[in-house]
């Protein structure tokens, strides 16, 4: 392999194969030092490289280039390193387009530490709540920067690295639809508070119920697979029993057919206004 580029005093880029003019077998090298033991045209040795990045595109392969001549050589080492227990967590090999992705998200975000500018992700407690492994590797992740940066980094930051190991492992149309389906319980969610006016506790058994309810049920919707039978006598006891309930579930019927164009059932409905019961009784006497 012969270095064509060398964009720091530990990365380069080299091209493979015998036809050196060839723009699309180049890619990016991780070797220790290289800068002091090689210049460009020289070739290297496959035992010297530590790491390889082969990207799909060449626009990608120059994004990368530039992030890796304009950041810190640190920056890399905490994607690496994350990377590689992200790896252990999710049991499954990443491309090396997460390098890149991940590489560009630490670089702007130890910039906007020492300026101390903290983003909350909207998808905050969905990702806490609903992927709990991933938030895990983006906790790594924020330990890693504060040792790097000296900064105190919040965990808020956790999430937004979640949501790129989260994001590889539902691809396209699904990773949309993960995160309209997260987003539409936490809509649901936000109905029954500002309905009952109350805030509730998370750790609470009768929540937790909800919360597990609520992700099935939109998992229904998706899929057009909604609870039917013909119960219509206990619907209309159980709308009886908690008027309450049945008024909140009236908001969320309207919200599901907004969102998801789809009717509840009255199996659905009833569900709902049991779990809401639930959760709200248990608010209410505390």
């Amino acid at each position: 392999m012969i270095i064509s580029q060398i964009l720091n005093n530990n990365v380069a880029i080299v091209k493979k194969g015998s036809n050196q003019q060839t723009r699309g077998n180049e890619v990016i090298v991780y070797s220790k030092g290289v800068s002091f033991k090689h210049k460009v045209g020289d070739s290297i040795e496959e035992k010297e490289i530590q790491k390889t990045y082969v990207l799909d595109s060449h626009d990608k392969l120059e994004h990368f280039s530039y992030l890796l001549s304009n950041t810190k050589d640190e920056y890399l080492q905490i994607v690496t390193k994350t990377i590689e227990y992200g790896e252990k967590v999710i049991q499954k090999s990443v491309s090396d387009y997460l390098y890149l992705a991940l590489l560009d998200h630490i670089d702007f975000a130890m910039k906007r530490l020492k300026k101390g500018q903290i983003v909350k992700s909207p998808l905050d407690w969905e990702v806490r709540k609903f992927y709990p492994d991933h938030y895990q590797i983006g906790l790594y992740a924020v330990d890693l920067m504060k040792q790097a940066s000296g900064e105190e980094c919040p965990n808020e930051e956790a999430v937004s690295i979640a949501l790129h190991f989260i994001n590889l492992q539902n691809q396209g149309d699904e990773a949309d639809n993960m995160m309209k389906m997260m987003e539409a319980v936490r809509n649901i969610l936000s109905i029954v508070k500002y309905h009952y006016k109350l805030d509730f506790k998370e750790d609470c058994l009768n929540y937790i119920r909800l919360v597990t309810h609520l992700q099935y049920f939109i998992v229904r919707m998706y899929k057009d697979e909604a609870h039917t039978s013909n119960e219509t006598e206990l619907n209309r006891q159980i709308r009886k029993l908690y008027p309450e309930a049945y008024s909140c579930v009236n908001k969320i019927r309207i919200y599901v057919r907004d969102t998801f164009e789809k009717e509840l059932s009255e199996d659905e409905e009833a569900y709902l206004m049991l779990h809401i019961q639930r959760v709200t009784k248990r608010e209410e006497e505390n």
